[in-house]
Order: C-alpha cells, then sequence, then structure tokens
C-alpha cells in the first residue's frame, strides 16, 4: 500500500489541471466530475490501491472500474501520473484517432484499464462480478498459510450509474453474495446533465444500500482525502460490500462552473480555466506537471514492491501445492487444456452415436455435462429459468453464501430475474479473469441483455449467453415470449458469433466454438420443441474430426440429391437453421418425388451465419454455388436472408401467436409442403 501523501492538494489538483486542459484542447469531453473527484482518487489511487504500472496484468492486482465512464480523464490522468505506458502526448491527444485516451475507457486499449465503460450502470455491475470472481477463485485456489487470491474491487460511480435499473440489479445480488472485497465510492454531486437531480432523484442511496446487505458509510466529505482514506480502510474491515458517499463538487475549483451541470459535459473555455487556475493556485502551463506532483503520484517502486511479494508467495505456494499452481497459471491465462480437443470429439462422437431426438436446449445441456467436466472454469448460471434453459448439471451445484460470506463453491448462479444484470456480471467475470461465465434465459429476453452484450463483443472477452425457447415453437406463451426479430437482431451486433443449432451434433460443436473463441461472446439459439437427429456425411465415414471441423464452419452441405435418390446437381439449394432444418430435408424429400418433378435440391444447415461469413470465399462458393436459385428456412424475420442471395425467405414477419406449437406451425405456413412449394414457384414449376 502506498504510503500517505505530503500534499494532497498537489496530487489533486494534477488531475484538475490535466482533465479541464484535455478536454479544452479537445473541445469535446466531461471535466467536471474529475475535477470533483480528485481528492477521492488521492485517497484511493493514492494510498490503497495495490497496482503495479509495470505489470498491468498482475494477477492478484486490485481492480478499479470508473463506472462513470464519461469521466475518463481522471483514470487517463492517475495512469499517467502513476507510471503507466501513457505519455503525456496521449493525454494531449485526448478524444483523437486513434489516440490511448478515447472518450470513454476502452479495455485492451489503454493500460491499466479494466473494463469498457460510459453506458451508465454497467461499470459497477462489472465490478460485481469481478468481486464475485475473485471471492470464487480465492474458495477455489487458497490454502491455510497460502493466500494467492486476495485483493479488493474498486469503484467510482455518481447518480447516473444508481439511476440505471441495472445498479439495483447488481447491488441485490452483492448483497447477497456478501462481497466483502467490493468497495464502491459514490460521487454524489447532485449534478446531471439536465442540472440539479433533486426533482427526478429523490433516492435515499444510504437506505437503498442497506436494504440491499450493504455497509453504508454516507456523509463523507469527497473533497477531504484523509475522510475518503478513512472510509476506506473501515470499508475494507466490514464483512459485506460496502458504499462510500462521497459529497463532491462537480467541478471543483471553476469559479463560475463548479457546481453547476454547465461543468458536466462541455469544456470549461480559455476564461474560465484561466480563472479555475488562479483559484487553485496552479501556476503551471497546460500539460505540464511538476516534478514534485509526479514524485507524490508515482507508483511503480510500491507496484514493483507489492507483486514481488505475491510472485515470492506464490513460489511458495506452487511448491506446496504444484498441481493447483498450474492450474491457476492455466486460468488466469485464459488457457484451455491441453485434452480439450479431445474432449469435444469425444462430445461429437457420442452425439453422433446416440442421434438422440431432443430439444437443442436439452442437446446444450448434454454438451454440458461434459464440458463442464472436464473445464472446471465454466461458471453458469440462469436468469431464473433453470429449468427451462437446462444450464444446469452434475458438475455445476447450485452457488450458495453462508451468513459468514463463505462459499459452497457451486458453479451455477441463480441470478434470479435479471438478465441485464446477469450478462453485465458475466462480463465482469470474464474480465477478471479464471473463469468462462455463460448464462441462460428466454431468446426474448435477449433484449434486456443487448447492451451489455454489445459491450462484451466491443471489449473481445468470451462470454456465452445460453438463449432458449427461440421461435413460435414455444407454444402457448404466446408473442410476448415468441421470439421472430432477435435472432436477426444479435446476428447484427459485430463481433458476436450467434448459433442456432439444428441437432445435438451441432449444438456440441456450437459449445466447443464459443468456449475455444477467446476473444468473442457468443450466443447459443436453442429451441423447446425436439429435433430430430440429422445424419452427417463425415461422421457415417468415419471421419468425426472432419465432421466437426466442416461444422465448425457455420455453414455446410448437410444433404446432396444423391442422398434422396437423385443422380444429378442440384437445381435449388434450401438454407435453414435449427428446428428449420429438418423441414428442409422434409421438402428435399418430397421435391425428389417423380411426381413433384423429381427437383435436386441441396440442404445446407447454417447454425452461424457469422462464423460462416468469415470463411473463405471458395467455402462458401463451395456450398453455395454460384448460379442455383437459392430459399431460405428461418422461423424469424427474413430480412437478414437477404445478403445471401437468395430468392425466396420462407420467414415470419409478424408476431406469433397463442396457441400449441404444431397448431402455428401450420398456421404460420412452416411445413415441408409449403417450403417446397416456395422452391417450385422459385423455379417456374
Amino acid at each position: 500500500m502506498t504510503a500517505p501523501a505530503h500534499d494532497t492538494n498537489l496530487m489533486a489538483n494534477a488531475i484538475r489541471a490535466l482533465a479541464m486542459d484535455a478536454v479544452q484542447q479537445a473541445n469535446s469531453g466531461h471535466p467536471g466530475a474529475p475535477m470533483g473527484m480528485a481528492d477521492m482518487a488521492v485517497a484511493l489511487w493514492g494510498r490503497h490501491l495495490r497496482h503495479n504500472p509495470a505489470n498491468p496484468h498482475w494477477a492478484n492486482r486490485d481492480r478499479f472500474v470508473l463506472s462513470n465512464g464519461h469521466a475518463s480523464m481522471i483514470l487517463y490522468a492517475l495512469l499517467h501520473l502513476t507510471g503507466y505506458d501513457l505519455p503525456m502526448s496521449e493525454l494531449r491527444n485526448f478524444r483523437q484517432l486513434h489516440s490511448k485516451t478515447p472518450g470513454h475507457p476502452e479495455v485492451g486499449y489503454t493500460p491499466g484499464v479494466e473494463t469498457t465503460t460510459g453506458p451508465l450502470g454497467q461499470g459497477v455491475t462489472n465490478a460485481v462480478g469481478m468481486a464475485l470472481a475473485e471471492k470464487l477463485l480465492a474458495h477455489e485456489f487458497n490454502r491455510d498459510g497460502h493466500t494467492i487470491v486476495d485483493h479488493h474491487t474498486y469503484v467510482f460511480l455518481g447518480d447516473g450509474c444508481l439511476m440505471e435499473g441495472i445498479s439495483h440489479e447488481a447491488a441485490a445480488l452483492a448483497g447477497a453474495w456478501r462481497l466483502n472485497k467490493l468497495i464502491a465510492l459514490y460521487d454524489d454531486n447532485g449534478i446531471s446533465i439536465d442540472g440539479k437531480v433533486a426533482p427526478w432523484f429523490i433516492d435515499d442511496t444510504p437506505k437503498r444500500f442497506e436494504a440491499y446487505g450493504w455497509n453504508v458509510i454516507a456523509a463523507v466529505d469527497g473533497q477531504d482525502a484523509d475522510a475518503v482514506d478513512a472510509a476506506i480502510t473501515a470499508a475494507k474491515q466490514a464483512d459485506k460490500p460496502t458504499l462510500i458517499c462521497c459529497k463532491t463538487t462537480i467541478g471543483k475549483g471553476s469559479p463560475n462552473r463548479g457546481g453547476t451541470s454547465k461543468a458536466h459535459g462541455e469544456a470549461l473555455g480559455a476564461d474560465e480555466i484561466k480563472l479555475t487556475r488562479e483559484a487553485l493556485g496552479w501556476t503551471y502551463e497546460p500539460f505540464v506537471i511538476p516534478e514534485q506532483a509526479y514524485e507524490e503520484w508515482d507508483s511503480r517502486a510500491d507496484g514493483l514492491t507489492a507483486e514481488t511479494q505475491w510472485v515470492d508467495a506464490f513460489e511458495a505456494y506452487s511448491k506446496a501445492f504444484p498441481e493447483l499452481a498450474v492450474e491457476f497459471i492455466r486460468r488466469t491465462a485464459h488457457e484451455l487444456p491441453k485434452n480439450f480437443a479431445q474432449t469435444v470429439l469425444d462430445t461429437a462422437i457420442a452425439a453422433n452415436a446416440k442421434a438422440e431426438n431432443v430439444a437443442s436446449r436439452k442437446a446444450s445441456q448434454i454438451a454440458l455435462e461434459s464440458f463442464t467436466k472436464a473445464l472446471p472454469e465454466l461458471l453458469g448460471g440462469s436468469a431464473d429459468l433453470t429449468g427451462s434453459n437446462l444450464t444446469n448439471t452434475s458438475s455445476t451445484p447450485p452457488l450458495r453464501f453462508e451468513a459468514d460470506g463463505s462459499s459452497n463453491g457451486g458453479r451455477h448462479i441463480n441470478y434470479g430475474v435479471r438478465e441485464f444484470g446477469m450478462a453485465a456480471i458475466m462480463n465482469g467475470i470474464a474480465l477478471h479473469g479464471g473463469f468462462i461465465p455463460y448464462g441462460g434465459t428466454f431468446l426474448t429476453f435477449s433484449d434486456y441483455s443487448r447492451n451489455a452484450i454489445r459491450m462484451a463483443a466491443l471489449m473481445k472477452i468470451r462470454v456465452i449467453h445460453v438463449f432458449t425457447h427461440d421461435s413460435i415453437g414455444l407454444g402457448e406463451d404466446g408473442p410476448t415470449h415468441q421470439s421472430v426479430e432477435h435472432a436477426a437482431a444479435l446476428r447484427l451486433i459485430p463481433g458476436l458469433d450467434v448459433w442456432r443449432p439444428a441437432d445435438t451434433a451441432e449444438t456440441a460443436v456450437a459449445w466447443a466454438s464459443a468456449i475455444e473463441n477467446s476473444n468473442r461472446p457468443s450466443a447459443l439459439l436453442l429451441s423447446r420443441q425436439n429435433l430430430p437427429y440429422a445424419p452427417k456425411a463425415e461422421f457415417q465415414a468415419g471421419q468425426p474430426q472432419a465432421a466437426i471441423d466442416t461444422l465448425a464452419k457455420g455453414g455446410y452441405v448437410l444433404a446432396e440429391p444423391s442422398e434422396v435418390g437423385l443422380k444429378k446437381k442440384a437445381q435449388a439449394v434450401i438454407i435453414a437453421t435449427g428446428s428449420e432444418v429438418q423441414l428442409a430435408l422434409h421438402a428435399q424429400q418430397l421435391l425428389a418425388k417423380p411426381e413433384n418433378g423429381a427437383i435436386a435440391v441441396r440442404v445446407v444447415s447454417m447454425p452461424s451465419t457469422s462464423v460462416f461469413d468469415r470463411q473463405t470465399a471458395a467455402y462458401k462458393t463451395s456450398v453455395l454455388p454460384q448460379g442455383v436459385p437459392r430459399i431460405a428456412v428461418e422461423m424469424g424475420v427474413s430480412d437478414g436472408w437477404w445478403k445471401y442471395g437468395v430468392a425466396a425467405v420462407v420467414g415470419i414477419d409478424t408476431y406469433g401467436e397463442s396457441a400449441p406449437a404444431p397448431v402455428l406451425f401450420k398456421h404460420f405456413h412452416f411445413t415441408p409442403e409449403n417450403v417446397a412449394d416456395t422452391v417450385r414457384v422459385v423455379l417456374g414449376r
């Protein structure tokens, strides 16, 4: 821990100066919050935060999350001042193209940034996931006399974060999980873009968090570093998460804009900056920091000492528990076991051998039985739909916490009815490292999770979403629960792999691909209704690895005309996904009959359009040959299929109805006969 600084005003004013100068130079940004939270930063970063600027990825570092990400200049200033590889030139280029100081913090872009924040409320929710990951890893790896996982997660957050509903979801779970190493510092400045928040934000925040089971330290002077320091010290002794309510003035130091919304989201202006420099006694030119301030802030020596002590402790741990040490290194390096490929092969071979007629949600659980046994890092969960999503396995007992905060080591989280919170918490778990999180809900509720899914894609992190009940095939629950636009909507998110598998083998490969893909999230769209197994030529030829490789391309030739007795080239291609693959196969059989014209059709299963789109042009042409008419079949909106040059889409561009699934299939014309008729119309027959 860094020793208390000698000149807290100098340290805080260095932050204020950098914030107002960078925003002024960019003529864009938010100077007010960094200026108001500067003393809070002195207390936390100057006296408590355990980190090493020379190694931002040290496993046992404390995590810091700036949930109010618009205040990014406070983080960039801190990273620069404490010794990270973020030179002053980058601060001068704040919000400029390709700088390391984008408008909002972005993980993987700027050294020392733990998560991408900006959409308010998600940062603190990510922090809950990080704190949970720390607690679970500590339970799994720490041993008597050998504590190798022991760090805090700190958060700065503002009024906007607390107004967002996701903060309720996250805070309630943090309290239930007794995440005592989670410490949130609330920048209570009473101002938002529209002005003083009093008319629209009347919450009694301390009582609200006390009701969640948090330790609350209220009425702290956020402009007094010593007071904030004392509050953090007390929070570290608590047996539950802590909220420290820091009363601050937005734009602290600005004579005319401090305490007003004018300090929030625009540059102060040259005249006001001059007055602010005079008010703060800051005599230095823009982007000039005195050597004394650098000396006060420099965390490199303390950071090296802290990491070295941990490395020494880990060496002792490695000697006492060599297998655990190897496993810890593998997990925190985001690496899969060396035998994972064999696990995938065995799982796919079993799926093909059994050829079960089950819903793809059940196929998912069958695959998970294998993968959760092989991968202790798979951490599952569901938003109060475990029995429907089938995300639990024999290797993932429910996670529970005792009154003293201890865990049973369970690996399946009951998130409650909190889809958005679940998605953002999973992002935090993935960012922390050591686990691969997955969570389930109905596909129609992916809308609740959507922005967190987008953030996972933006951050390029491995999070797996299990979305069941993927179409009108769920039946009687009706259009409120029947997804029609959701598959197409998810496919629009750049960097997200969307899988809609047709049977047990495709589902196993979809899971394997999602697990193996360490730099992008995945969504598995799964049926409620049973789906028959579709035989695969390469499995039948005794080439299971080749079959897996083919399925993993996202789209492949499932059935040629020869498989229904026709010895001629395909006259049409039917592209289908998920439950509609069987419709395509049955239509192929109907069209092959002499009385129907013996039309030769190739059936292409396309479980993942995003993965298929990344294949080579040659491969895509081999699956979808040029000059052969294409017809797409999917129980969803038709818009997304036209990019494949289809002549027709058998889809649904309206909402569903409440009725048994078989009735709905006929009502909306999802029958082999209608698919066959559509092919004939396209061919002019």
